[in-house]
């Protein structure tokens, strides 16, 4: 016996009306779990919808031309009855019922924001061990973080489907544990999201019809403007685009109808490389008459003939941003503008406010906090500083999130203040503590890192006078203060001491001209020398 099951629109984000540019199934087909039913195109990016369940196409409600948003009907599925019932992430035997022993549950990668293919540097657990509720499970760690995977329940692991070394991403099998009827009755039902924080709203479906499983994360791809017409799915394009490869060369694919794959993006590498083809300019920088960086191979020295040496790995943190860091030096066209900053009365003002320790609840106020809450007024003046680069627009930011660079064992990370202009300096400085403190423990999450605008370097803890750091894409520019010292400033009678703060502004140059960016140092360190002008 079978039954008929509705197919919608799973989530797609924020994106509606996406324009439905292929049916890749059709009436009679039978179909697996992720078999791709449609292809959607918005302006930012292709994606395939995947089959949430096994069955039958019986009939198809959508064609290509139509556009779609989360939940629109896509097709009608024959499944059979045996199942019918959600598969994932939970399954309940009839055993396991009878006996009392509790549910199956799988637990899953959750929601990791814009991470992929994290690698687990530590699994915590292991089969026959009892957990409770938020115990860690293991450890990934990004370019940016580490971060704990908690359980979303209580139980006793089953199995453990992942190793040390192995990357994934949200949604990826974790282990399988059973609940114990105790773990059962004592808590509510759980989302079958398995997420720690569920973000977004589930599909709309019937209220007759049982819940069905979660559809696997599909997240927005911006493509390059030549992958227009190519037919490949968003993560071979992602792929890609790491290997630097314009999918125009590739004339057909060698899946179905045409479909570029993996493989046939790792063959092209490979004859590139091999001579058989010539490499071409990256479409993002290539111009008429220009050339390729023609770079001379890494020198290979054996440094153990000129003496004692001892090689250490580098941290994974060291060894991830390394790349992101090499791609902005070399593609953002970055120039550092320097400027000194008379903070003798904001530090005098700063230290007398903590002095007095009342009225700060606790909180030691930091030069840092003054920085950010200086920062967003500035930006809020010199809106180009608050934008990100997308081809040929300029996206201006209407939320004012402030990173910052911490100092860890392990290598510099760069927490996130959130909606820093609704916030006071008290605010400020008792959530950098807190950030900061969370990086140096290794505790710091995807969302701690994620969504900033303008990023604040200071080394003035250590010392130095000048820097120029790399601007961190997408943002446009970064701000570097080193350690302010007392100098002999002329005041038009005499020369009086006064605490001076370095800054070096580091600001791409296809959007911030060296006019521009002057203005934002000037405005920045008049800011800093009477704060008053922040509340203009």
């Amino acid at each position: 016996m079978s039954i008929i099951k509705e197919i919608h629109v799973p989530d797609i984000g924020d994106f509606k009306n996406v324009d439905v540019i292929e049916v890749t199934v059709a009436v009679g087909d039978i179909i697996d779990v992720d078999t791709p039913l449609i292809m959607l195109e918005s302006d930012k990016a292709t994606m395939e919808v995947p089959s949430s369940l096994l069955g039958v196409v019986r009939e198809i409600k959508v064609k290509a031309g139509d556009k779609v948003s989360q939940g629109d009907l896509i097709l009608y599925l024959d499944v059979a009855e045996s199942v019918s019932a959600p598969e994932r992430p939970s399954v309940v035997t009839e055993t396991a019922a009878a006996s009392g022993t509790g549910e199956a549950r799988e637990v899953r990668v959750p929601d990791i924001g814009d991470f992929k293919n994290v690698p687990i540097i530590e699994v915590l657990v292991a089969p026959g061990d009892h957990v409770e509720i938020d115990t860690s499970l293991i450890v990934l760690e990004s370019d940016k973080a580490s971060m704990e995977v908690p359980s979303p329940f209580a139980g006793t692991i089953q199995s453990v489907e992942v190793k040390v070394g192995d990357p994934v991403s949200q949604g990826d099998l974790i282990l399988v544990l059973r609940e114990s009827g105790a773990d059962a009755a004592a808590k509510p039902q759980l989302p079958d999201t398995l997420s720690v924080v569920t973000l977004a709203p589930r599909t709309p479906k019937p209220a007759s019809a049982p819940p069905p499983p979660p559809v696997k994360s599909m997240p927005m791809e911006t493509a390059a403007p030549s992958f227009a017409k190519v037919h490949a799915s968003p993560s071979v394009r992602r792929f890609a685009r790491e290997l630097g490869v314009d999918l125009t060369r590739l004339a057909k694919g060698s899946g179905p109808k045409g479909r570029i794959l993996k493989e046939d993006v790792q063959g092209f590498v490979k004859q590139v490389m091999s001579g058989a083809l010539a490499p071409t300019a990256p479409a993002t920088g290539g111009v008429a008459g220009g050339g390729v960086l023609n770079l001379l191979p890494w020198p290979e020295v054996d440094f153990a003939k000129f003496g004692p040496v001892e090689a250490k790995p580098l941290s994974r943190i060291k060894k991830l941003s390394g790349a992101n860091l090499a791609r902005n030096w070399v593609m953002i066209p970055a120039v550092t503008y320097h400027e000194d900053a008379d903070i003798t009365d904001l530090e005098a003002f700063r230290l007398q406010i903590n002095k007095e320790g009342e009225k700060s609840g606790g909180v030691k106020l930091t030069m840092l906090a003054f920085m950010i809450k200086a920062c967003v007024r500035t930006l809020q003046r010199f809106p180009e500083f608050n934008a990100s680069l997308d081809g040929e627009n300029l996206i201006y930011k209407q939320y004012y999130h402030i990173a910052f660079a911490a100092d860890t064992p392990n290598g510099l990370v760069v927490p996130v203040v959130k909606d820093a202009d609704k916030k006071g300096v008290f605010d400020i400085a008792k959530e950098t503590g807190e950030l900061a403190k969370k990086a140096r423990d290794g505790k710091l999450g995807p969302a701690d890192m994620q969504g900033a605008c303008f990023t604040i370097s200071s080394v003035g803890g250590i010392g130095g006078t000048y820097f120029s750091p790399i601007v961190n894409a997408p943002e446009v520019a970064i701000l570097g203060a080193s350690k302010s010292v007392m100098k002999p400033v002329w005041d038009g009678k005499q020369f009086a001491p006064r605490l001076i703060l370095p800054l070096s502004l580091s600001a791409d140059h296809r959007v911030i001209d060296g006019a521009l960016a002057t203005r934002f140092n000037v405005y920045l360190a008049q800011l800093l020398a009477d704060f008053r002008r922040v509340l203009l």
